[in-house]
């Protein structure tokens, strides 16, 4: 396989990867500005996507983010790849705190004067991947003796899903705002300067070419 990785590494280096890639955080983040500055495309299509990344971190579509940002971003008329690379937004460091401040938003439109406490902070993750357990569960039982059971995917619906999508909407809107006046101008700047850079190059050749022609 010309793709496979030649050193195959254990669970727990995958697992450590990814709560903290190689070269760190800092890294990753600098490697993902960079694609975004270099899109070939307008400053405002690129602004926007990362607006449609940015706001899709605050959604709890777990596992969806990537197709959840190509549809905003195709929606708004952003770019698909910036959309995908601003859901960065969203990694390990940062889920808890976004997901408290969503079902905190969302309790609180809703009505409910339920509470987040530190141990609903950390089983925010669990409670997630119950549902994605309880989910493939009830599939498996599609096709087996198995009896499905949809009492617990309800109470997670009402409890933490629904609120978290409801929540999630004001927050992101102003995180997706916050991503698009911060970046627009970066990336026209970018870009003007690399048209520069490029044209100075042409010219650089141009005359090159003519000093070769008169030398002849």
């Amino acid at each position: 396989m010309v793709f496979k990785r030649r050193d195959r590494r254990p669970i727990w280096k995958v697992a450590a990867d990814f709560f903290w890639p190689k070269g760190g955080w800092g890294r990753a983040a600098q490697y993902v500005k960079h694609r975004v500055q270099r899109l070939p495309d307008k400053p405002e299509r690129i602004a926007r996507g990362i607006a449609a990344g940015v706001f899709t971190v605050f959604t709890p579509f777990y596992g969806f983010h990537f197709l959840t940002a190509a549809l905003c971003a195709k929606l708004i008329r952003g770019n698909i790849i910036a959309a995908l690379l601003a859901t960065f937004v969203g990694n390990p460091l940062t889920y808890v705190p976004i997901a408290a401040i969503s079902l905190e938003t969302g309790h609180f439109l809703l009505g409910d004067r339920r509470k987040m406490t530190p141990d609903m902070h950390e089983s925010i993750g669990g409670r997630f991947a119950d549902a994605y357990d309880a989910l493939h569960h009830n599939f498996i039982a599609i096709f087996t003796d198995d009896t499905m059971n949809w009492t617990w995917l309800a109470t997670f619906y009402h409890e933490v899903f629904f609120p978290y999508m409801i929540g999630g909407i004001i927050p992101g809107i102003l995180g997706g705002a916050v991503g698009f006046y911060l970046s627009l101008p970066v990336i026209r700047a970018y870009q003007q300067r690399r048209k520069g850079a490029l044209q100075e190059r042409l010219k650089g050749i141009k005359a090159a070419k003519a000093t070769k022609a008169e030398s002849k």
